[in-house]
């Protein structure tokens, strides 16, 4: 392979670059290649801090035809950086929405920029990124993923226009002694899309995934919930169902996890866990393990647990409930708490675990650590505690996930207005947002089964507490039965009437037996192609209007 690389890194005090070389006298590196996969071994031959290691200009990328000379029309698959995180296939006139655009004040009083990676990469408006599985579709063709997620993420940079692609590897803040060695890079490559995903099968082969359809309650209730509430929509839900999960609102601050609400729940959550059993569903339960918020007693109280910034203040991850902030997770006091709260719940009976805002464990610096690392430990160490327990994430970075969660979120949250209310639309790119996650569902779908479970987030086709339009939540419901492998919603669904029951059970049949074959873009519409019970249907998705048309 043919192809431009740059490693910058510092030595002896001293920021120095190794351009097109593959040593000078502090680092060296080797090259294998096969043909698929390519990856770069640095040897440090002195005390070596990195920074970053980018390559361009590769011919592995299929260049337009004579009768193309530009890049319009092609697909550009931009993958995000969490869970939450804005993903889709790209046109290349399209452009990044930059949360530090907006006014100063904004982004600093509600942390409106600690929600993705907008703290530690300078994005650029002539520039589309995204991290560790990458592709392109139309006149041009590639496909690249990441296979050094112990390491490193791999953000993938398409220049605007010009669809012109450089491959970075994100080892700002590896540190290194003389002798020892790091991979630099290693990752999968092919000339396009459809031989990139059969060769990608050799690497992570899907897999069985048991297909949960369950009850959340946060979509409906959100912090508002109570046992009697609780206790009500459980009652409500038939033999199809084989999951209930308690959601945010048991406890009396983030962060207090073994502090259940008095009021809400006067008898604990031990007994609804019980009830959960008795009627054959998992139970699940909802947990930030890595974050506690401000007025948590946990914050007030052990201000020395929270990861601090080089400014000495603690690392603030967003504005949600009133504020809240990163443990520390090298500080063992911290390890043995969340340790000591998740085998609470597991203790007391939970099987399923969602866990959320995992992007708080690599939001810190960690002195001689990657980002990714630092979430590699976090996530494992999670898996550590929980053992054969199922594991939701949710707000995580997606490589970290594989191989330890066996579900992941792959959309932001589901808005009861289908693009939320209108100044929510100028925030950051992890915002709530039905027609951002639906996007997203389609997107990633290639990944699940590969590396998780995909999780697209609820459904909703109940009548109160909701704007979305009946079309809407038709879509909703198809789009999420077909490309994932969970299938939650937070509706009493005692409330359905004859046509809810109906489209309900239409659309778990599409989620236990239809197979997507393929899906296309074509300027705002998504048509996908699926096969159920040997005969082939095509729908056609509105990404505009939330609408099957």
């Amino acid at each position: 392979m043919v192809y431009n690389y740059e490693l910058i890194y510092r030595a002896d005090g001293e920021e120095r670059m190794l351009k097109n070389e593959l040593s000078d006298a502090r680092v060296r590196l080797s090259v294998t290649d096969d043909g698929e996969r390519h990856a770069v071994l640095l040897e440090a031959l002195a005390d070596v801090e990195l920074n970053s290691y980018a390559e361009a200009d590769h011919d592995f990328f299929t260049k337009q035809s004579p009768e193309r000379p530009d890049p319009k029309g092609d697909l550009y698959f931009i993958n995000g950086y969490q869970s939450w995180t804005d993903t889709r296939e790209y046109y290349a006139d399209a452009r990044e929405r930059d949360v530090k655009a907006l006014p100063r004040a904004l982004v600093r009083n509600f942390s409106l920029d600690r929600y993705g990676d907008a703290t530690f990469y300078e994005y650029d408006k002539r520039i589309l990124h995204g991290y560790d599985y990458f592709y392109v579709r139309g006149g041009s063709g590639a496909f690249v993923a990441n296979l050094n997620g112990e390491r490193a993420y791999l953000i993938i940079e398409v220049t605007r226009r010009i669809g012109a692609v450089t491959l970075i590897s994100d080892v700002r803040g590896k540190k290194l002694r003389a002798g020892e060695q790091y991979v630099l890079c290693d990752y999968l490559y092919k000339g396009d899309r459809a031989s990139g995903l059969e060769a990608f099968d050799r690497y992570c082969p899907k897999r069985d995934v048991k297909k949960i359809f369950g009850y959340t309650s946060w979509y409906n209730y959100y912090q508002d919930i109570s046992e009697e509430i609780l206790r009500r929509d459980l009652e409500a839900l038939d033999s199809r169902f084989n999951l209930f999960q308690i959601d945010d609102g048991y406890e009396t601050f983030v962060g207090d996890w073994l502090e259940v609400d008095p009021v809400k729940f006067p008898n604990g959550l031990s007994g609804i866990a019980e009830t959960i059993h008795e009627k054959g569903y998992l139970a699940g339960i909802w947990l930030a393990p890595f974050v506690a918020e401000e007025k948590s007693r946990l914050y007030q109280t052990k201000r020395d647990w929270f990861r601090k910034d080089a400014a000495g203040l603690p690392v603030k991850c967003g504005g949600n409930w009133s504020g809240f902030y990163a443990l520390d997770l090298e500080n063992a006091e911290v390890r043995d708490y969340i340790e000591k709260c998740l085998r609470h719940y597991a203790d007391m009976g939970f099987d399923f675990f969602k866990l959320d805002f995992l992007y708080a464990a690599n939001l810190p610096d960690y002195e001689g650590k990657t980002r990714c690392e630092a979430a590699e430990y976090a996530y494992a160490f999670l898996r550590e505690i929980l053992k054969d327990k199922l594991i939701l994430g949710c707000g995580a970075t997606l490589i970290n996930a594989a191989g330890r969660f066996d579900y992941l979120r792959v959309g932001p949250d589901v808005s009861l207005i289908f693009d939320d209310v209108w100044y929510m639309r100028f925030l950051h790119r992890e915002r709530i947002s039905t027609k951002v996650t639906l996007q997203n569902t389609v997107y990633r779908s290639f990944l699940d089964g590969r590396l998780f479970g995909a999780d697209p987030d609820v459904f909703l086709l109940r009548d109160e507490n909701l704007s979305l339009t009946p079309e809407q939540r038709r879509a909703l419901i198809t789009i999420n039965a077909l490309f994932g492998s969970v299938m939650m919603t937070s509706d009493n669904i005692a409330t359905y009437d004859g046509e809810k029951r109906k489209l309900l059970s239409e659309s778990l049949a599409l989620f236990e037996s239809a197979r997507v074959i393929g899906y296309s873009r074509f300027d705002t519409v998504i048509t996908i192609e699926y096969e159920q019970e040997g005969q082939k249907n095509t729908i056609r998705y509105d990404t505009e209007k939330g609408v099957l048309v």
